[in-house]
């Protein structure tokens, strides 16, 4: 069996608690709307009722109906509080849930990644696990306060535990765990650990070939090897090559840096001076040689 070093085990544990996360927000975004919805049809059920006992036959058996009915403290079938606007506040409280469990899931797929760097910071890239599990328990425990449907109570429960277990990941990893779980930065490692650069070329055979030429003076070893290329011809016989292809003799080709040379460039009125000796002044003057 082979074994995978611990970043891939860190890797990959914390993506499938990134799958799970997104699972449970997605259910809770679910289950909002469908309470939403319940709750907007108990309201309607609630003042459809308010208005038939209101306008019944009887002015005394009207009135004890609406009395009946303001003594819920819950519109019955529904999360709505029997209160002054309990209606708006009740579904402005869902329509947040549902804004910031969309605001969640787009934090945890990492798009735009841009957008959450400077507007919400504890979301972005630079921050752990920490924020966001602390804001999933906020909103599991918001919706867990009230009596809700089966299906509701499920995925709040799972989003608040996902939650605790993303508070306690980031306490473990820090700032890393983003990091440590993107796909992105796991690619980035792989090619950081091949080379990434190529080396320098191999022109041994080149220089193996000229010198083996050169040694051989254009005998039997140069017929072997052919016709050698153009610069080392010019290093044999000391002649350079032209734009247009041509070759022309060096005026300085094969004397060299001794006494030969120094002739050659004499007679070309390239002269050579030699420095005037100079000694400090606090050095004592130099005996007369000549004595």
């Amino acid at each position: 069996m082979v074994m995978m070093p611990p970043r891939a085990y860190a890797f990959i544990g914390l993506n499938i608690v990134r799958i799970l996360s997104i699972i449970s927000l997605i259910l809770v975004f679910s289950s909002n709307i469908v309470t939403l919805v319940h709750d907007v049809k108990a309201v309607n059920s609630f003042m459809e009722a308010g208005k038939v006992a209101s306008t019944g036959v009887s002015a005394s058996s009207g009135n004890a109906t609406i009395e009946a009915l303001q003594d819920f403290d819950y519109i019955t079938g529904s999360t709505v509080p029997n209160q002054p606007a309990g209606a708006f506040w009740a579904v402005l409280n869902r329509l947040f849930i549902i804004g910031q469990t969309v605001v969640l899931i787009l934090s945890e797929i990492g798009w735009p990644s841009k957008f959450f760097t400077r507007f919400f910071p504890v979301l972005g890239k630079e921050f752990g696990l920490g924020a966001l599990g602390t804001i999933q328990m906020f909103l599991g425990a918001a919706i867990l306060s009230h009596r809700v449907d089966t299906f509701t109570l499920v995925s709040a429960f799972f989003m608040f535990s996902l939650g605790c277990l993303n508070v306690l990941l980031g306490l473990i990893f820090r700032e890393g765990a983003k990091s440590k779980r993107s796909v992105t930065s796991w690619r980035e490692h792989a090619k950081s650990a091949l080379p990434t650069h190529v080396g320098p070329v191999d022109i041994r055979p080149m220089v193996n070939a000229g010198e083996r030429y050169m040694s051989g003076k254009g005998g039997a070893l140069s017929e072997a090897w052919g016709s050698p290329p153009p610069f080392v011809k010019n290093l044999h016989t000391g002649s350079t090559t032209t734009s247009d292809g041509k070759t022309e003799k060096s005026q300085f080709s094969g004397l060299g840096f001794g006494r030969q040379g120094e002739k050659a460039a004499a007679s070309k009125g390239f002269l050579i001076s030699k420095p005037v000796e100079s000694l400090p002044k606090y050095a004592p003057p130099r005996p007369n040689q000549g004595l």
